[in-house]
Order: structure tokens, then C-alpha cells, then sequence
């Protein structure tokens, strides 16, 4: 199992995934907002999306887990 955590400090705009789908390294999973940037968060690995643990609007902190892949 692989976390893919936030980046950066910022609100959740949008989530790219669901579970179940299958993902590939460098494939976008979610899109942060900070600064009144959006920041797409990348897949460090391939697999199966196994969980998402954060929600569009959500405040997150940097190092915060987004996704769980298997």
C-alpha cells in the first residue's frame, strides 16, 4: 500500500479518482488550491486506488494522506 499525500498546504478543489479505478504513475489523483493556484497532486506509483481520505472543500496540510493505492 502507497500514500499519496498533499504537497502542499491548501483546500481540496477536486478529486480525480475513486476508488476501485486504476491509476499510473504520474496520473493526476486530486487538484489542490493555494494561493488562488490550483496544484494537481501526482501518483508517486501505479495501481489501484484503494481509499480516498479527503473530500472536495477540505482544508489539508502538507504531508496530510489524500489517497491510498494498492
Amino acid at each position: 500500500m502507497s500514500e499519496i499525500a498533499a504537497h502542499i498546504t491548501g483546500t481540496v478543489w477536486k478529486i480525480e479518482c475513486a476508488p476501485g479505478d486504476r491509476i499510473a504513475e504520474g496520473d493526476t489523483v486530486a487538484i489542490l488550491e493555494s494561493m488562488k493556484m490550483e496544484m494537481p497532486v501526482e501518483s508517486e506509483v501505479a495501481g489501484v486506488v484503494k481509499e480516498i481520505r479527503c473530500q472536495e472543500g477540505q482544508a489539508v496540510s502538507e504531508g496530510e494522506t489524500l489517497v491510498v493505492v494498492e
